[in-house]
């Protein structure tokens, strides 16, 4: 027999005794790092469509086979646009996610209305897949063409799985993450992974939070002025953050913003923008986004 050398006090829970939401905040917390599938497929119209998942991973080599799992939603039961366009059309494309891509990946999350193409709203770029219809991410590292061989429901009701088995046609790999040995980098393709609540883990560094979309729809990257969105400055997980928000701040919360802050006037008054989109960045970096519009719009 062997003992315990620190007695935990534990709770024990039955899943059919508490809520589904409850069962699934213990699952997503206690289960995880999860490596996030960025999927991308195409409705019976052609209409892109783009959105992450945390159950997900690689279950074969011979012949290649990833699985993904789009739950019903708990609140009202509904299925989402990636399972019915899987279905109907039989392919995707799986992209990995990395730190660099990991705002916009979230951003995409959002619930748009179907038809809304959320690589316009992420503001990432859609690149022509070479053997299935759906788009690649062309900010991936790398990039799974993919044929779907079987869609397996696990339950009819909120809360349920929907396995999809698929079969890689094509993998694309961006040569800047490979070794010396053509193998890939484990430093430089830089993944991020799921864990519970708004928390991921860097494979590089550890964990970091990533505020989750917002439940009213952010305004998107596709929506932010030109002059911003092409900034040499601001990255693409700067413009995520960005596109989160519902609305930008008015030209009265701007001019009491830029007024009350004298390093900030002075900064406009040089009339140099990758100053002061650097000066927007230090904002988002401690994610105070309002500020870092407001800089951004005083000009």
């Amino acid at each position: 027999m062997y003992f315990c050398r620190t007695m935990r006090e534990m709770i024990s829970i039955l899943p059919d005794e508490v809520t589904t939401a409850k069962l699934h905040g213990y699952l997503l917390g206690a289960v995880g790092p999860r490596p996030i599938a960025f999927a991308s497929t195409i409705d019976e119209n052609g209409r892109p469509n783009l959105s992450p998942f945390s159950f997900f991973n690689v279950f074969s080599a011979n012949p290649p086979i990833l699985i993904f799992s789009p739950a019903r939603r708990v609140r009202d039961n509904t299925t989402k646009h990636t399972l019915e366009n899987c279905l109907r059309t039989k392919e995707v494309v799986i992209n990995v996610v990395n730190f660099d891509m990991v705002q916009q990946m979230s951003l995409s999350s959002t619930e748009y209305p179907a038809g809304e193409n959320e690589f316009q709203k992420a503001g990432l770029t859609m690149l022509v897949s070479d053997v299935v219809k759906p788009f690649r991410v062309a900010e991936s590292p790398v990039q799974f063409e993919c044929k779907v061989i079987k869609v397996e429901a696990l339950g009819e009701n909120g809360g349920a799985g929907n396995l999809i088995f698929s079969e890689v046609v094509k993998v694309h790999v961006d040569k800047a993450i490979l070794d010396e040995n053509g193998a890939i980098d484990q430093h430089k393709i830089d993944l991020v992974a799921r864990m519970g609540g708004n928390w991921y883990s860097r494979a590089n560094e550890g964990l970091f939070e990533v505020p989750k979309p917002l439940s009213s729809l952010g305004i998107g990257v596709d929506a932010i002025p030109a002059e911003i969105r092409f900034s040499t400055v601001l990255t693409g997980n700067d413009l995520g953050r960005l596109g989160n928000v519902e609305k930008i701040p008015t030209e009265k919360e701007v001019q009491e913003f830029l007024a009350s802050n004298e390093e900030l006037r002075v900064i406009i008054s040089a009339d140099d923008k990758k100053i002061i989109h650097s000066k927007a960045q230090e904002y988002l970096h401690k994610n105070d986004v309002l500020s870092a519009w407001k800089v951004l719009l005083s000009n």
